[in-house]
């Protein structure tokens, strides 16, 4: 688990959120509203969502982020995180420790934890529209 997580409100503009990443050197920023988080905003979210889409960097963080946040506590098992994470299709659990923020697990913390070749796959497949899974050739 990350514990120096990066945090913002979710009224800031993508463009704050964006100069937030570059001065921490961080790819993801979990949105806070009266010490609870309500949303997780990434890079990818913001190429993606955002610049892709020739969206106003003015905009919002809240309207390009994922939300609700996928949560785990502290003690939990790294196959317990992992099946979270599986289950939902998300690469990044908030941990929550008696309700307030603790930290971030990512699929990267996993990874030096050997389970994140086959994570990686299904979360992939499971964050993706089943066109890119179909069989191919005839």
């Amino acid at each position: 688990m990350t514990e120096s997580v990066i945090t913002a409100s979710p009224q800031a503009s993508v463009r704050e959120i964006a100069v937030l990443m570059r001065e921490r050197n961080v790819g993801s920023v979990v949105l806070v509203d009266d010490g609870r988080p309500v949303a997780f905003i990434t890079d990818r979210d913001l190429a993606l969502s955002v610049v892709a889409d020739g969206r106003s960097a003015d905009e919002r963080a809240s309207d390009h982020a994922s939300s609700p946040v996928i949560t785990g506590e502290p003690d939990m098992e790294v196959e317990e995180a992992g099946q979270l994470m599986m289950r939902h299709g998300v690469r990044r659990i908030v941990v929550l420790s008696g309700g307030a923020l603790a930290g971030v697990v990512t699929l990267d913390d996993l990874a030096t934890r050997g389970l994140a070749p086959e994570l990686s796959a299904r979360v992939t497949r499971a964050a993706l529209p089943d066109y890119f899974f179909h069989p191919r050739g005839g």
